[in-house]
């Protein structure tokens, strides 16, 4: 692993993507993408064809792991790099027994439901992160001035995944757990803010110029329910970090009702999805965090028109936050055209910030 005492961060304070996220005015609107990279690139596709491994192991080979960042970048022109791995990365390195299913998703082998089973959780250590740290050293020396993001899941979206043995619709046996037993569900939280916490350190040690906390699941809760089961625990790791020196974004999906309590969790950045237009979003949080989002995915498979004219009124609703750095709503869809996502950033980047 690198010695992150060693890891001269660079200085990239004139970066697009980190001045919006401080607020001030960049040289040009920022845009990237989550899921950048991966599954949409035909170039992924060979790579995972002629490699033969899994996705977890591509996320923890280092060489590989930086390959499949850089495609992206390289193809489209984006204002950052996305560190290139899985939510349930930490868990697989902890020793939890979870694997990506193709089709499927993350499924747990001994789903997590009484005390005795969050107290074999293990817990992660920084050296266990090792692979990814090398991969974004290698990522360091091949980016130049393109700020790399780091990422994690969210502790509730997490203890979705563990407790109900893999994706879920309803999260009927989470909120159960919640409700039924909120002391085993807050020492199950606490653990993986714990776990949470140490990935994204170790990601920020070994050179990131930004984190993402991603809760994906977080939408299934009432704004209430979320304040009293997961709002405390996110709070934990992104507080947590108050002392790193980079943004902090934080996402959920179908989470409009929510923005005002995950924005107070501790996020500089909020991540908006396509169901609020942004200028709402701006307001509901006080005008006093800069917004990411929030084209609709599915937009990109209108024709070009469409397209252009739902990215002018989402950068012009933009406009209402302190900063704004231009994304989906979420993660680019499989089959979504790659030359849409590059004539994308092309169009943004001709956009007044």
């Amino acid at each position: 692993m690198l010695d992150s005492a060693r890891v001269a961060r660079r200085d990239l304070r004139s970066a697009p993507l980190l001045a919006a996220a401080r607020g001030e005015v960049p040289a040009h609107l920022p845009v990237w993408f989550m899921r950048q990279a991966g599954r949409s690139l035909p170039e992924y596709r060979a790579l995972r064809a002629s490699t033969g491994i899994g996705m977890l192991q591509c996320c923890l080979t280092p060489d590989l792991a930086c390959e499949i960042t850089l495609q992206p970048v390289r193809r489209h022109g984006v204002d950052a790099a996305v560190l290139y791995s899985d939510i349930v990365v930490p868990l697989y390195i902890a020793g939890v027994g979870v694997d990506i299913v193709p089709g499927t998703g993350p499924v747990v082998a001994e789903p997590v439901r009484t005390m005795a089973d969050v107290d074999r959780i293990p817990r992660l250590h920084a050296e266990q992160v090792a692979p990814v740290a090398d991969a974004i050293g290698l990522l360091l020396r091949e980016l130049g001035n393109t700020p790399l993001i780091g990422f994690a899941g969210a502790p509730f979206t997490l203890a979705s995944y563990l407790v109900e043995g893999g994706p879920s619709r309803n999260h009927e046996r989470t909120k159960a757990l919640m409700r039924s037993a909120p002391e085993v569900w807050h020492a199950l939280m606490g653990r993986l803010a714990e776990t949470t916490e140490v990935f994204l350190r170790a990601q920020i040690d070994a050179g990131v110029d930004a984190v993402q906390l991603f809760d994906s699941w977080a939408g299934a809760l009432s704004e209430r329910d979320y304040r009293a089961y997961a709002q405390p625990h996110s709070a934990k790791v992104l507080t947590g970090l108050a002392d790193a020196g980079v943004p902090r974004i934080h996402f959920g999906v179908g989470t409009g009702e929510m923005l005002g309590a995950m924005a107070e969790a501790g996020a500089d950045v909020v991540g908006v999805d396509w169901r609020i237009p942004l200028d709402e979003a701006a307001r509901r949080l006080g005008y006093a965090h800069a917004v990411q989002g929030n084209l609709d995915p599915a937009v990109l498979f209108a024709d070009w028109a469409s397209i252009e004219a739902e990215t002018r009124r989402i950068v012009e609703e933009g406009h209402r936050a302190p900063g704004h750095i231009f994304n989906l709503g979420h993660g680019v869809l499989p089959s979504t055209d790659p030359d849409v996502l590059t004539r994308l950033v092309d169009l943004v980047h001709g956009l007044q910030p």
